[in-house]
């Protein structure tokens, strides 16, 4: 049985495993003070239970988070045949002290073992707190295009949708 688009199983699907796993950046849709929508490009690490960000406690976003909490977040590849994991939920927000071990593992992802090490140590010697930034998705989609599609595009080809 198919595992129906919105259906936090989906997680657990190989495509979905594969794009929070790899070092690719998440892209954070959230709302600002005003109800404007913002996107922002993020690093972020799967703990197999949250998608877990961090920044600066000064950052804009935080504010905003916390102000409007229901996000959306999109990981996605760049090369033929795409791979979307499309992810909504509430951001959790606490600034924690030091640097988060989400922050470090994100580093490790993108730079490798030591360049991320050296990442982390020159970031905390410019921060002594963090924002930890908490997603625990709530509805989940994937899109292939292979066996899952947009939903327009699946309507007119017969195949699954979003």
């Amino acid at each position: 049985m198919v595992t129906e688009q919105g259906d936090v199983a989906l997680l657990n699907d190989p495509v979905a495993q594969r794009l929070l796993n790899a070092p690719l950046l998440a892209r954070l849709a959230y709302n600002w003070h005003d109800g404007t929508p913002r996107v922002v490009p993020i690093w972020f690490h799967w703990t197999g239970e949250e998608i877990v960000m961090g920044g600066p406690p000064d950052a804009p976003k935080v504010d905003a988070l916390r102000e409007h909490p229901d996000i959306a977040i999109t990981i996605d590849d760049d090369h033929w045949p795409y791979k979307v994991l499309l992810v909504r939920g509430r951001a959790n927000v606490e600034v924690v002290d030091g640097i988060t071990p989400e922050y470090k593992e994100s580093a490790r992802k993108h730079f490798g073992e030591e360049q991320g090490t050296a990442w982390v140590s020159q970031v905390g010697q410019t921060v002594s707190q963090m924002s930890r930034i908490a997603v625990r998705p709530t509805w989940v989609a994937i899109l292939d295009f292979e066996t899952r599609f947009p939903s327009a595009l699946a309507k007119r080809m017969g195949a699954s949708s979003t």
